[in-house]
């Protein structure tokens, strides 16, 4: 067989894996926006209602979910990738956060736009996707991407939306469930300690709720708005540029140049940048009274567009890979 054609062969089947994959993920996940609008329009959830689900959310059932996803059998080849997952992470949102900064320079409600083109669904979206192609191996990874995620949106993040220095003082951050549960879920793995199953039971039911919930808060708030009229919007689609294709892309051809040390997390890493918006910035713009229909119009559109574009950008690394 020709190189062109195995190239060829290896390209259509990572697309068509993902494709897959994807499909069936977003699909779960579209149906589930769709009980959280339901829920909405025969008000079984309030607005303010809603807001009591995203502070659950975010300081309680999302630190669960990260001291959960640690507890791995301790080993070096881990420990490397973690690491090796942590910094291309934390390497390509600051890339995103650049982007957003140069294309979104205007608007009144540019802070929503430049979040919600830098941050990703890493982990919703991530953990079940990662799980489909790697297996437990790569959810494993996909803590090192929330890790960065979580430290990068707890500050620079929520600090792009409040413009308050005060959100990110070290108190706040050290305080911060989220962080605390970052540094504590990687202090029980790297000193190999096990969570007694009486304790980590009720931590794995909470940790269950993150993906459901956060996807019912999302429909709640779409439901607010005309989800339609979004498709119309030609700055989402700036939004949805910079968030799906170009920054992804661009990550693709870089992360391909990447010493072949570990291909499973290099590619966990850039799947979980891809991803559409994150959930989490409408969940600020809920916590932070800002334009939170907009923002959950924004996801909306990214989740549905990235059925497309994420299964594209993979095959683009599979590509660009496979030639060095």
């Amino acid at each position: 067989m020709s190189p062109c054609i195995l190239l060829k062969t290896v390209l259509e089947r990572a697309v068509m894996e993902l494709s897959l994959i994807l499909l069936k993920q977003v699909v779960i996940m579209l149906i589930l926006v769709g009980i959280g609008a339901i829920c909405y329009k025969v008000k079984l959830i309030s607005k303010e209602g809603n807001k009591s689900l995203t502070n659950l959310i975010l300081y309680v059932a999302n630190p669960m979910l990260i001291i959960t996803s640690y507890q791995q059998d301790f080993s070096y080849y881990l420990l490397k990738g973690l690491g090796i997952t942590f910094v291309l992470s934390a390497a390509g949102f600051g890339i995103f956060g650049l982007f957003a900064r140069i294309f979104i320079r205007k608007g009144s409600d540019a802070v929503i736009e430049r979040l919600n083109a830098t941050y990703s669904n890493c982990g919703f979206m991530g953990i079940p996707l990662a799980l489909a192609l790697f297996g437990t191996e790569g959810v494993f990874y996909v803590t090192a991407v929330n890790t960065a995620f979580n430290i990068i949106i707890w500050t620079f993040g929520v600090y792009s939306v409040t413009k308050d220095k005060s959100f990110i003082s070290v108190k706040k951050i050290v305080t911060n469930p989220t962080i605390i549960a970052t540094i504590l879920g990687f202090v029980l793995f790297a000193l190999r300690i096990k969570i007694p199953e009486i304790i980590f039971t009720p931590c794995n039911y909470l940790s269950s709720v993150v993906t459901p919930l956060a996807m019912v808060v999302a429909g709640v708030t779409i439901a607010q708005n005309n989800i339609l009229k979004a498709f119309l919007s030609a700055r989402i689609y700036i939004v949805c540029a910079l968030k799906l294709i170009i920054v992804p892309a661009l990550l693709a051809v870089l992360f391909a140049f990447v010493p072949d040390i570990n291909n499973t997390a290099v590619t966990t890493a850039l799947m979980c940048l891809s991803c559409p918006s994150a959930t989490i910035a409408t969940m600020f713009a809920i916590r932070f009274n800002k334009s939170s229909g907009y923002s959950a119009q924004i996801f909306g559109v990214t989740t549905i567009l990235s059925v497309i574009s994420l299964p594209l950008i993979i095959g683009l690394y599979t590509a660009v890979n496979s030639l060095f």
